[in-house]
């Protein structure tokens, strides 16, 4: 049954024109300390080559983006070729407003259609929200790996380790 909010969004497959706003938003994450350690924004080419082509899309609201999830492979080893990391942002604007939830639960089915059986992401522990955010989209805490990634200001953080195995595929 649709609901308002998912009558006002549209998911639609990210491609090189929706670059520059996905590219805006990416860098507010970077901005905000807490949900990257990414310093720069890549350019094109290289988030072209890093991401699952099938397996990246944007958020719209009328012809606006935004937000933007994506995959990447975990591993070039073909026993891991169904567990892919996923990368979700939003601009702070429409965040806790519900269409993360619908952006996610759209990235879970896409994914089992590709053959996905785990998505996996890790969450700078300090970014509170963004690990409850995954709980509530089926994500079960893995593990902690205490001060791994060091912050462009110096500081250690946490990141909480996070998957979510399919019901569907992989069985």
């Amino acid at each position: 049954m649709a609901t308002a909010v998912s009558k006002m969004i549209k998911i639609v497959p990210l491609r090189q024109a929706h670059y520059l706003a996905v590219s805006e938003i990416y860098q507010k994450g970077i901005d905000s300390k807490i949900a990257t350690f990414t310093t720069n924004v890549p350019d094109y080419p290289t988030f072209n080559h890093h991401y699952i082509k099938e397996a990246r899309w944007v958020a719209m609201i009328d012809s606006d983006v935004i937000g933007w999830a994506a995959l990447s492979p975990t591993s070039t080893r073909h026993i891991y070729r169904g567990v892919a990391e996923v990368s979700i942002y939003f601009d702070p604007l429409h965040q806790h407003k519900g269409y993360g939830k619908l952006l996610m639960d759209h990235v879970i089915r896409e994914s089992e259609t590709l053959g996905i059986w785990t998505l996996v992401a890790g969450v700078i522990s300090n970014n509170v929200s963004s690990v409850k955010f995954h709980l509530d989209c089926g994500f079960r805490i893995v593990g902690i790996r205490e001060r791994i990634g060091q912050m462009d200001t110096g500081e250690w953080m946490d990141v909480t380790w996070m998957e979510k195995r399919s019901k569907t595929t992989g069985l």
